[in-house]
C-alpha cells in the first residue's frame, strides 16, 4: 500500500479568534452535511513543496469538522520524478520534447498504474494533485469514488506536446480545479472546472506568532548581523523562483545601500532532481559575497526558522518567472513584512491596491523598489499592514476547506 501520512485532529474553533465566524460557520456546517465522507489527498513528497504544506495543516482540519480524511504519497524513483519535473516545467510552458517520446512515456504510465495498484481504494472522493500522479484515474478503472485533480501550477500556456500528453488523462476526472481562471489550459473538455486559491495555516509553526525580537537572535545565531538590514528569499530551489534574478536585484541594491544582506532560504524535495543543480549554482554566488547567505531544510533551517527570516527581515522578495500562487508572500504578508514580488501567476491575488505597486518584471524594477522600501520605513510598515488584512479576510486555511468542501459536496450530491 501507499505510505500515509500519519497526522491528527484539529480545532476548528481557534480560528474564530482571527477569521470571519461565517466563514467558520459554513465549514463547520458543511462538515455536518458531509460527515464520514472519506476523502484522501494525493501527491509525490511529503515535505519541502507548497502541496505538502499545505495538507500537513488542512487534512487535520478536515478531521476536526467530520471528514474522515487521509494523505498518501505516491512512489517513484530517479528517472519517473525526472520525467515529472520534466511535465510540471511543461505545464508552465517551457518545452519538453520529451513528453513525446515513447519509452518517457511509458515510464510516467508504468509508475503510474503501479501507484494505482497499491493505493488504498476505500474513499468516497479522491484529490489529485499536479502531474505526478494525473494518470491515476485512468489506472483506477473499477473505482466508484469521485476522482477531483488539483493543478497548483500556472498552466495558463502549457507546452503543446505534454498538454496533448496529460490532458486525456485530466478529462477522465469528475472535475479540475486551478488557481484563477487564467489557468485553465485550452481544450480541456470536462463537465466541472472550479478555481480557488491556496491558503495559509496561521497556527502552524511557520505562521505562529514570535517576538521579533527571538526572531533577530535566532538569525544572530545563524551569521546574520542583526543591526543592517535584511532581505529575504524563501523558496523551494527552482529556476521558476529565479534565485539569480534575486542575487542580481541585491547587487543592485547593495550599490546603494552597502551594508544589505541577502538571505536565501530554500528546501529540497524528494520529487525534483533539479534542485541539487540550482543549489549549487547559488552557492557558488554565496561563495564571493559574505553577505548572501544560503540556508535550507538540509542544514537545519526548518519552518520555525523560516518563520523567524520572514518576521525579522526588512523585506521579503519573491521574483518568481511563474508561480502557481506563492505561499510564501501570503506568509510573509500574515506576518506583517512588506514583499517585493514577481508580477506573475497567483502573486497578484495576494496583492492588490497598494501592493501591485511592488510586483516587477524586472531585475532593475526590484532593485529599485528594494533601495526604496529601505529608505522609507514608514511606506515599509504601512504595506505590511495592509497585506496582513488582505491575507486575514482570504488567504486563510478555512476559506479554502469551505471552498473544497462546497466542491466536493456538488459532486457527491449527484
Amino acid at each position: 500500500m501507499l505510505h500515509k501520512v500519519s497526522l491528527g485532529t484539529g480545532n476548528i474553533d481557534k480560528y474564530r479568534l482571527i477569521q470571519n465566524r461565517e466563514v467558520i460557520d459554513e465549514v463547520v456546517n458543511l462538515g455536518e452535511e458531509l460527515k464520514g465522507l472519506r476523502l484522501c489527498h494525493i501527491n509525490s513528497t511529503p515535505f519541502g513543496g507548497g502541496v505538502a504544506e499545505l495538507l500537513i495543516s488542512y487534512i487535520p482540519l478536515l478531521r476536526a469538522v467530520g471528514i474522515e480524511a487521509d494523505w498518501q504519497i505516491i512512489r517513484g524513483d530517479r528517472r519517473f520524478f525526472t520525467i515529472t519535473k520534466g511535465l510540471h516545467n511543461a505545464l508552465q510552458g517551457a518545452v519538453y520534447e520529451e513528453s513525446r517520446n515513447v519509452k518517457t512515456q511509458r515510464v510516467y504510465q508504468s509508475n503510474n498504474e503501479t501507484n494505482a495498484r497499491e493505493l488504498d481504494p476505500n474513499y468516497d472522493v479522491f484529490i489529485v494533485n499536479d502531474p505526478q500522479p494525473a494518470a491515476l484515474r485512468h489506472y483506477s478503472p473499477d473505482s466508484k469514488a469521485k476522482w477531483i485533480w488539483r493543478c497548483h501550477v500556472d498552466s495558463s500556456e502549457p507546452d503543446d506536446v505534454t498538454w496533448r500528453f496529460l490532458r486525456p488523462y485530466i478529462e477522465e476526472y469528475d472535475a479540475a480545479v486551478f488557481t484563477t481562471e487564467d489557468f485553465i489550459p485550452p481544450n480541456l473538455h470536462l463537465a466541472k472546472i472550479a478555481t480557488m486559491a491556496p491558503a495559509i495555516d496561521p497556527f502552524s509553526s511557520k505562521n505562529m506568532f514570535i517576538k521579533r525580537y527571538v526572531c533577530r537572535e535566532l538569525l544572530e545565531n545563524l551569521g546574520i548581523d542583526r543591526h543592517r538590514p535584511l532581505i529575504t528569499q524563501v523558496s523551494r530551489f527552482d529556476r521558476w523562483k529565479d534565485p539569480s534574478g534575486t542575487i542580481s536585484a541585491y547587487r543592485l541594491a547593495k550599490a546603494k545601500i552597502p551594508e544589505l544582506q541577502l538571505a536565501l532560504v530554500g528546501s529540497f524535495v524528494i520529487d525534483d532532481p533539479e534542485a541539487w543543480d540550482i543549489y549549487a549554482a547559488i552557492n557558488e554566488e554565496a561563495i564571493r559575497d559574505d553577505d548572501i547567505f544560503v540556508f535550507s531544510n538540509l542544514t537545519g533551517v526548518g519552518n520555525m526558522e523560516v518563520n523567524a527570516f520572514q518576521r525579522a527581515s526588512d523585506l521579503i522578495i519573491q521574483k518568481s518567472l511563474k508561480e502557481g500562487f506563492g505561499l510564501v508572500v501570503a506568509e510573509a504578508l500574515w506576518k506583517g513584512t512588506p514583499v517585493i514580488a514577481g508580477n506573475t501567476g497567483g502573486i497578484p491575488l495576494q496583492m492588490p491596491g497598494d501592493l501591485s505597486n511592488y510586483l516587477v518584471d524586472s531585475v532593475e524594477e526590484c532593485a529599485k523598489n528594494i533601495v526604496y522600501l529601505l529608505k522609507n520605513p514608514a511606506i515599509s510598515k504601512s504595506l505590511g499592514e495592509k497585506g496582513k488584512e488582505i491575507i486575514t479576510e482570504n488567504f486563510l486555511l478555512p476559506r479554502l476547506i469551505r471552498d473544497e468542501l462546497t466542491l466536493i459536496k456538488s459532486l457527491v450530491a449527484k
